[in-house]
Parts: structure tokens; sequence; C-alpha cells
């Protein structure tokens, strides 16, 4: 958690936002791997951490999202089958270059030929 030792040992977040709208904390965990069922237990206690150490009694629970290279469903199904927490799993996908479609909604534009030279 963000400064604040749990148990005497520092716990880093991989991306901590705060959505608005929600009134809640999501937790993101990336995953440069197919997930594996002990990834919803750490999540888990991000979630709990989370609620306990920075949640404002106006905030709702905390959401959880990992985001895995892989994913099999089953195991997914199993893992998070029981969960009390928010949580969810996507797969990734890298590419690239940001697609035509969401580069005219962010407002990009075609970066210069000099950036896309590689050296």
């Amino acid at each position: 958690m963000p400064g604040k030792p749990i148990g005497g040992q520092d716990y880093f977040l991989d991306l901590l936002f705060y959505h608005l709208r929600l009134r809640c904390y999501v937790v993101i965990d990336l995953k440069i791997e197919e997930f594996r069922p002990e990834f919803a237990g750490k999540m888990n206690f991000y979630l709990s951490a989370g609620d306990d150490l920075l949640r404002h009694v106006d905030d709702t629970p905390s959401i959880g999202l990992i985001l895995c290279k892989e994913k099999n469903r089953i195991v997914v199904e199993y893992a998070l089958r029981d969960t009390g927490k928010p949580m969810g799993l996507a797969q990734y996908r890298l590419t690239e270059s940001l697609p035509k479609r969401l580069q005219s909604e962010f407002g990009m534009c075609t970066p210069p030929a000099s950036l896309n030279r590689k050296s």
C-alpha cells in the first residue's frame, strides 16, 4: 500500500486509481504471464488492505482488476467463483501502435517520421 507497511512489510501495487463516479479505489495488478489462481488471493489481500487503510466512510468497496498475458477460462472461473470482493480478470494484447479509431478518439496525430525511425 502506498506508504503504509502491513505487518511490518511493504507491499507495492502496480496501479492504484480512484474512480470519482463510483467513489472507490481501483487496484490493477499487471502480470506478464498466464493467470494463476494465487493471483486472485493476492488481489483479495490488496483489496482488503486498501479498504482498511485507504477507504473513506463514504466510499464504496475497492475494485480489483488483474491483467494477464493469457488466461484459461476454467481456471479463472474456479479461482474467482467464491471471492466476496469485486474483482475481475482480463487478457491483454500487445500492439505496435494505437488502432486508428482510438487515435482519432484521443485526438492523436501521426508522429513525425523522425520519431518512427529505428536506430
